[in-house]
């Protein structure tokens, strides 16, 4: 009996790993993710409008990234919950980023 029940939970305990080609094209693609808006702004190659969008883009890329490979958000037995809680997360950021925007927009020390 027991023997079934550490087998169990090993193939469980397998199936939350990632595997390490995951982890490394995962970690690639957030340098790629990363260094493409710091050359764009480094190099002053885009317009400000278009710099701000182009670097909008490549954060949520970025946290696409973060969340398939890294925080294994296909993999999980209960997406339900996973959802919940990335949409509640997704709400704190926009609320955070809206915020910053709004008081870098209109308290502008002149």
């Amino acid at each position: 009996m027991s023997n079934h029940n550490s087998h169990g939970h090993e193939a469980q305990h397998n199936s939350h790993g990632g595997s390490m080609k995951s982890y490394v094209i995962g970690f690639l693609l957030s340098i790629i993710l990363t260094i493409i808006p710091l050359v764009v702004v480094m190099n002053d190659l885009l317009s400000k409008t278009a710099t701000i969008v182009l670097i909008l883009i490549m954060a949520v890329l970025q946290f696409a990234v973060q969340l398939i490979f890294f925080m294994h958000i296909r993999d999980e037995e209960k997406p339900r919950f996973n959802l919940m809680a990335l949409i509640f997360g997704l709400v704190i950021l926009l609320t955070i980023v809206a915020g910053s925007v709004w008081i870098m927009t209109y308290n502008a020390v002149g």
